[in-house]
């Protein structure tokens, strides 16, 4: 089968063009010099048919804007197709005690009703696929065929980001739960540090 990229890399790397998006639609963001320290994840939905197998990404800390080295890979027993909801939780840590951030203007922990619906709005159908996915052929639109995907290493170049005024300095844990017809496709786990100034 032919290698293509995971639909978790797919939607990760969509995140960042949401708030690229969102910042364009939405004059509320501060432009900063950010910096992302200590990136891990996991998977944590075990029996889930979509899973992350592999993500390496490098440097650390993670310069934003900047350059960074990824590479991934992941299965998925079903076709992922459209409404493909996915429903984000964003945690912060307070004097050591998580809290919830609720979703304002869409950043957050927020409820996509279709990821597909989005991805054709940031990337329409017909052009091509952003980079590194448009380089290896790689797919950016539902549905995904059910099978192995993987991304080689690549150098990507993070833009400047307009982040919202209230993402703060911090430790962050996101969750973000992919579901279809309230079934449950997928869950991955991410945590981070932000470091950014004005």
């Amino acid at each position: 089968m032919k290698s293509s990229v995971s639909v978790f890399i797919v939607l990760f790397a969509a995140n960042g063009f949401l708030l690229e998006g969102s910042s364009h639609l939405h004059s509320r963001k501060i432009s900063k010099l950010a910096t992302v320290w200590g990136f891990s994840w996991q998977n944590c939905g075990k029996q889930d048919p979509a899973q992350l197998k592999t993500l390496h990404i490098s440097p650390d800390p993670i310069l934003i804007p900047g350059q960074l080295t990824a590479d991934a890979s992941g299965t998925t027993s079903v076709e992922l197709v459209s409404p493909l909801s996915v429903n984000v939780t964003l945690d912060k840590e307070v004097a050591g005690v998580w809290v919830k951030i609720p979703c304002l203007d869409e950043i957050g922990s927020c409820h996509y009703p279709d990821i597909c619906d989005l991805l054709n709005q940031l990337i329409p159908p017909g052009q091509d696929c952003p980079e590194p996915l448009h380089t290896y052929g790689l797919p950016c639109h539902c549905p995904f065929k059910a099978g192995d995907y993987s991304l080689p290493t690549s150098d990507i170049y993070i833009p400047e980001v307009e982040l919202p005024g209230w993402l703060t300095n911090g430790n962050y844990k996101v969750q973000g739960v992919l579901g279809s017809s309230e079934k449950e496709l997928g869950c991955l786990k991410i945590s981070f540090s932000l470091h950014s100034l004005m």
